[in-house]
């Protein structure tokens, strides 16, 4: 027997971000946000909701269950995020500008593993947590346009 859903808001304690660097062009926000969110819910099986139908039975894939929140933020802010999502242990993804040149998974991996931790050129980062961890880790950073 199927229950009518609450009427009141579901509230999260946690947050999804991500920041982009603000000279992107805007298919590289887009592709770069797209490649970001795709590891959290890898990892993260919280993060992921129930599957959705329609109207007529056809299935679609769960999607994430809560909003993603995309900002925008300079290269030094974007540097300072990443710091700031190590110093907390939140999990992260990255983007390096390095991932624009290459052409495969593979290659991704290499590039970032080329590169030491301060001496990454991000573009983009996504991070999860508790919603007070996260508005810390990207405070200096404005909600995308």
């Amino acid at each position: 027997m199927d229950t009518a859903p609450s009427p009141e808001p579901i509230r999260f304690d946690t947050k999804i971000a991500v920041l982009l660097r603000t000279d992107l062009e805007p298919w590289q926000r887009l592709n770069v946000t797209s490649f970001l969110v795709s590891g959290l819910g890898t990892q993260l099986p919280e993060v992921i909701g129930e599957p959705y139908e329609d109207a007529d039975g056809v299935p679609y894939l769960p999607m994430f269950r809560q909003p993603v929140m995309v900002f925008e933020a300079t290269k030094e802010t974007l540097t300072t995020a990443h710091a700031r999502a190590l110093s907390r242990a939140l999990p992260r993804a990255v983007f390096t500008s390095d991932l624009f040149t290459t052409g495969n998974d593979r290659d991704n991996r290499a590039a970032v593993r080329a590169v030491p931790t301060a001496e990454l050129d991000l573009v983009g980062l996504a991070v999860y947590g508790p919603k007070n961890a996260v508005d810390k880790v990207v405070k200096g950073a404005r909600m995308h346009p």
